[in-house]
């Protein structure tokens, strides 16, 4: 079966390069071997670069023509590979089944394993599209605004005629009548209130007869359908853990180092349905197990647009979070990277050249274009990526966004504006000090800024951070409450206030005790300024600095300040799903 391809069958060979900046990264981190050291983590990357969205562009062309491509959406994806020979080629997948099928002339075949639980994956699958559908319909039940119109309706005829409003009425009509009558017409008009009062008591439970009669059937149908979305739901989990159990048994990648291990080791908490049948294992495991050397990779969207509507014919998407991402560093392993200032690339080709040498140039910011920026000394991490969201492990000594004055533009979003394609769009979420390391969560849009935001302002965000005081805690672990107040002769110093301070709350936990140090975990509940050094280094907290925080009193010499954002949780406005991010403490 024919599955490499020529440049020639995608591009015309007087391709011009139209941009020499990747647009996108697939990178994951792997654990090597390191002199002196068991292990040390390496970041590994594979661009996706103007000549592989040209191929891609072709690939489209052709998938254009047949009609059956376009009734089902689905991912695509192109790897540019290299022979031992030197001479390149092109390697083309499609995800899951095309029409049905896993095997096709021309497309690279599925992972080893695929075979095994394809039936049972094909009968699944089904199951589960067509539960997707059932939940669609029933979420969307019309009785459900009808009931509340109703509700509404009732609840405002019922107080209409509420029988403190009616009483009230009559006590004064009955003070008037007694003042105003007499005795004789007195009685009379007081028999007619009362009568009123009865008949009025009679309609409020007629109305309320008629309330029930009208809400209670719907009412049940919607009791009904709640119960039946909850066991759909069961069910879509029952049968995506099944699925899911035979295909980590069975399913098995092979890296650039001819290292194969089953989805069961890769992923041992776990892995999505559907993992393994997505483009790139497909593209990179074809590779590693042929001899072929990657160079560039992309993958797009072709077809009907997704159920969630948030995929789109002809965009480029990047390695999807929860199925390739986790999966990326080991299938990268063994990949000899070119040393290139602050990244490692695996471009080597004399096609790439020029991208080559265009971003060796562009790792450091030119001091007439952006003022106030320094050579970058260190990549950035990045830990999580998606459509929405991009988190950081953020270094110590840089800021989380630009400053005020042309001395401090260097930051983590100005760095970020500058790398990324869509960089203009980012915004922080929320900041880390200066000197702090880890987890830094920026927004690719103003909808995501705006929920997520509203979950640290409403305290729903759950925070992890680490440190070394530089001395000897005696508890074991407790909360610090203290009101912080910004001394403004000396900002951004903070000192407890009980007068002006704002109330601020952390936990603690201590994790060691290391020679005269002592390892804390903090979990602060609010989010104050220097809160945890603070709450560290008072008196009427831990009384002990935070090692390196010169701020407030350590004289300690040491190279850093040893407080890193060691985990964050949240949920995830658009994937409604809780992310649980964490980032491995540099100290």
């Amino acid at each position: 079966m024919v599955v490499l391809h020529a440049l020639s069958d995608f591009i015309d060979c007087d391709f011009a390069i139209s941009s020499l900046s990747p647009s996108y990264w697939y990178e994951g981190t792997c654990l090597q071997s390191g002199v002196g050291v068991a292990r040390r983590r390496h970041r590994l990357k594979l661009p996706r670069t103007s000549i592989s969205e040209a191929i891609a562009h072709g690939l489209m062309q052709q998938l254009a023509k047949n009609d059956c491509y376009s009734r089902e959406g689905k991912m695509y994806g192109i790897l540019l590979v290299e022979l031992p020979n030197g001479e390149q080629r092109v390697l083309k997948a499609f995800s899951g089944l095309l029409n049905g099928c896993s095997v096709l002339e021309g497309w690279v075949p599925p992972i080893p394993g695929r075979d095994e639980v394809a039936l049972e994956s094909t009968r699944t699958l089904a199951q589960l599209d067509a539960i997707k559908q059932e939940l669609f319909t029933l979420k969307q039940l019309t009785e459900r605004q009808q009931y509340e119109t109703l509700s509404d309706e009732f609840e405002q005829q019922l107080q209409a005629m509420s029988h403190r409003h009616c009483k009230h009425q009559r006590q004064e009509k009955r003070q008037q009548i007694c003042n105003t009558l007499t005795k004789e017409a007195l009685t009379i008009a007081l028999e007619q209130l009362d009568e009123e009062s009865r008949q009025q008591g009679i309609e409020r439970r007629q109305l309320k007869r008629q309330q029930n009669a009208v809400l209670q059937p719907l009412q049940q149908l919607i009791a009904a359908t709640d119960a039946r979305i909850n066991e759909l739901k069961q069910q879509r989990k029952t049968l995506s853990r099944q699925l899911q159990a035979q295909m980590q048994a069975t399913y098995s990648l092979t890296n650039f180092s001819g290292r194969s291990l089953s989805l069961q080791q890769l992923m041992p908490g776990g892995s999505p349905t559907g993992t393994g049948d997505c483009c790139a294992p497909k593209l990179l495991h074809y590779a590693a197990t042929h001899n072929l050397k990657p160079l560039a990779m992309a993958e797009f969207w072709w077809g009907t647009s997704s159920v969630n509507q948030d995929k789109i014919q002809g965009k480029f998407y990047g390695a999807c979070a929860e199925r390739c991402q986790p999966l990326m560093g080991f299938l990268l392993s063994g990949l000899k990277p070119i040393s290139i200032p602050n990244r490692d690339f695996y471009i080597t080709t004399p096609l790439l050249l020029n991208t080559l040498t265009h971003l060796r140039k562009s790792d450091v910011f030119e001091s007439n274009e952006f003022p106030g920026f320094s050579p970058i000394k260190e990549e950035i991490p990045i830990i999580y990526e998606d459509e929405w969201l991009i988190a950081v492990n953020k270094p110590a000594g840089l800021l989380s966004v630009p400053g005020r004055y042309r001395d401090r533009q260097d930051s983590v979003l100005s760095r970020l504006r500058h790398l990324l394609p869509d960089g203009m769009a980012l915004a922080s979420v929320h900041r880390l000090d200066q000197e702090t390391s880890g987890i830094l969560l920026l927004a690719r849009d103003r909808q995501t800024h705006r929920q997520i935001s509203q979950q640290f302002q409403q305290r729903q965000v759950h925070k992890v951070y680490e440190a070394i005081l530089s001395g000897a805690v005696t508890v074991e672990q407790g909360k610090i409450e203290l009101p912080l107040w910004g001394d403004p002769e000396n900002r951004p110093y903070q000192k407890v206030d009980w007068q002006h301070g704002k109330p601020s709350l952390t936990h603690f936990q201590v994790m060691a005790r290391e020679q005269d140090y002592t390892r804390v975990e903090f979990t602060p509940l609010t989010g104050r300024t220097h809160q945890l050094r603070v709450h560290a280094a008072d008196a009427r907290g831990l009384g002990v600095t935070i090692l390196g925080d010169r701020f407030y009193g350590c004289c300690a010499v040491t190279s850093r300040l040893h407080l890193h954002a060691r985990e964050l949780r949240f949920e995830h406005p658009q994937l409604e799903k809780t992310l649980h991010l964490q980032a491995t403490t540099p100290f």
